[in-house]
């Protein structure tokens, strides 16, 4: 009763900090006509003046109002965006080294700006993690301009590729254009880098292998800005990463046990545990095995080789399932990331659980691995002088980002009051009424002309859920690890009246639906299939794509 009246005399600590910040956004406001009077050189030049007296002694936080300032001013002349007030306060949290909470739609890629524009001025580098490769070139390609006449160079992280921002640069392929392909180490050179969350770790795990310092490719760990940092702090947190190599052992084993393994019956002969994906054999299992090995003990010591080939056979069938845990694709089994929803080419699972998952699908087994060198996301990220985060969902998970990581969760306001509705779950008896419940929920959609996004766990559910609108001849897009190469194109439709869009967890974070399309991203789409197309032939189709998705 008292925690709940002194919360109504002096608010709540969140209240109390945003009520703290609200002075420094009316300092932001106050530069701005100052600011806006100055041309685009002087804007860029202002870089320069911030770093000079950085070097001087100033403080970073003295910069604050004066760099998101001249920030701003740049992205409404570049970007055509110009940073709320709320926005302002996000970009605060950030600089901060707190985790914002904003909720979807509220603009937290162009928050990011702020803070990374900030820290990178100290020339230690300033690094934005997304959850896919998808969204750290997107974001990169998108706010370059912005950072590019700030003076600032972009680099960014791909899984087999590296780029540097240079407006200057056309490639053919115009997926990427702006982008310049360079190593890995420039990219981590530049002012403010773009990448994933694994090839940051697995960029720190190579640079301590190696044996001569002039190939390490990061510099320090200095600051960063997690995005979806739920999901990745938390989610993923105890997920080791890990690089491996070969070892001499031979395959043939892994078949020979495969051939073994249908024969077994749960509960008769072996047990599993679904929650840590184990599974071990019982006394009738393990006599059943001997005699399919013909050994008379199978935990004799020299026999210990095959009760691990057993245990990861069993695994393989029991425990790992095709189009959930993994998909066959050209003769090979590549892992589906249980977070992301995405195919991992190149990713193995260790101990010879990757090749005995081969052996069931009956493809080529490679040699099994050994462990060089692991390390998890929460040690990873804990390395950096400053980190920082943002996703729609964390006030739920405070508790944990406090305790684990020190960090302090701040929910900043909504630009406008939220008139979104959030109903309460709906549970059915069987998993057939919820799909027949689904269907009928999404044709009432499509008969209304409202867009309908429809969220699957896994890709054998996504594409079960597309039978029966199959069936019913309701027409939609699929969006999951087999269909990733078309996910611009399906997201950037997804809003347009009456679509229907199913989609696994890699399309849940971070992407951007507009309501009636995009129509920027349709006229390009058009462009780059004819670019010798007319200047009128092209302002004609733009404003009939536009009146199309308004």
């Amino acid at each position: 009763m008292i925690n709940v009246l002194l919360k109504q005399i002096f608010g709540s600590k969140n209240d109390r900090e945003i009520k703290r910040m609200r002075p420094v956004v009316g300092q932001v406001g106050a530069l701005e006509p100052a600011v806006s009077r100055l041309t685009d050189q002087q804007l860029g030049a202002k870089s320069d003046e911030f770093r000079k007296r950085l070097a001087d002694g100033a403080p970073l936080d003295d910069l604050l109002p004066e760099a998101f300032a001249v920030c701003r001013e740049m992205s409404k002349r570049k970007l055509k965006m110009r940073h709320f007030d709320v926005q302002l306060i996000g970009g605060m949290i950030l600089h901060e080294g707190k985790i914002a909470e904003m909720k979807t739609g509220e603009g937290k890629t162009l928050v990011a700006t702020l803070a990374l524009y900030l820290n990178a001025l100290e020339g230690k580098g300033a690094h934005l993690v997304t959850v896919n490769d998808y969204l750290a070139k997107r974001d990169a390609q998108w706010m370059g301009p912005l950072y590019h006449h700030l003076g600032l160079s972009v680099g960014i992280i791909q899984h087999e590729t590296s780029f540097l921002f240079d407006p200057t640069y056309d490639p053919e392929d115009k997926r990427l254009l702006y982008l310049r392909p360079c190593t890995r180490r420039e990219a981590y050179r530049a002012d403010i880098t773009y990448g994933t969350n694994n090839e940051f770790g697995f960029d720190y795990l190579r640079d301590n292998m190696v044996t001569d310092l002039d190939q390490c490719v990061q510099r320090e760990l200095h600051y960063a800005i997690v995005d979806e940092v739920d999901s990745i702090l938390i989610d993923e947190a105890r997920t080791p990463l890990i690089i491996s190599g070969p070892t001499e052992d031979s395959t043939d084993l892994y078949y020979r046990i495969d051939r073994i393994i249908p024969g077994l019956k749960r509960e008769e002969h072996y047990t599993i545990e679904e929650k840590t994906k184990t599974a071990a054999l019982t006394e009738e299992g393990n006599e059943k095995v001997e005699r399919a090995l013909g050994i008379t003990n199978l935990y004799d010591p020299a026999n210990m080789n095959l009760v691990h080939h057993v245990v990861q056979g069993l695994r393989a069938h029991v425990l790992y399932h095709r189009d959930v845990d993994y998909v066959v694709k050209d003769g090979e089994v590549i892992i589906v990331d249980e977070f992301t929803g995405r195919l991992m080419p190149g990713r193995r699972w260790s101990d010879g659980l990757h090749q005995a998952v081969e052996a069931k699908e009956e493809v080529k087994i490679a040699n099994e691995n050994q462990t060089l060198a692991s390390i998890t996301f929460q040690n990873l990220f804990r390395m950096y002088d400053k980190l920082a985060g943002m996703t729609g969902t964390a006030d739920t998970e405070a508790s944990e980002f406090a305790k684990i990581y020190n960090l302090e969760v701040v929910v900043a306001p909504t630009n406008r009051p939220n008139i979104r509705q959030d109903f309460p779950d709906v549970v059915y008896r069987t998993e057939k009424e919820k799909f027949n419940a689904i269907v009928e929920d999404i044709k009432d959609c499509h008969q209304r002309g409202q867009p309908a996004l429809v969220g699957t766990i896994s890709i054998e559910k996504s594409e079960r859920l597309a039978g029966y609108l199959v069936r019913q001849g309701i027409k939609h897009s699929v969006l999951n690890a087999k269909h990733h190469e078309r996910e611009a194109e399906i997201i950037a439709q997804a809003g347009r009246k009456a679509g229907v869009t199913i989609a696994t967890n890699m399309a849940g974070r971070g992407t951007d639906i507009l309501l009636g399309g995009n129509p920027e991203f349709l006229f390009k789409k058009t462009l780059y299939a004819d670019p010798e197309m007319t200047p009128e032939r092209q302002a004609s189709l733009q404003a009939q794509i536009q009146a199309e998705c308004e």
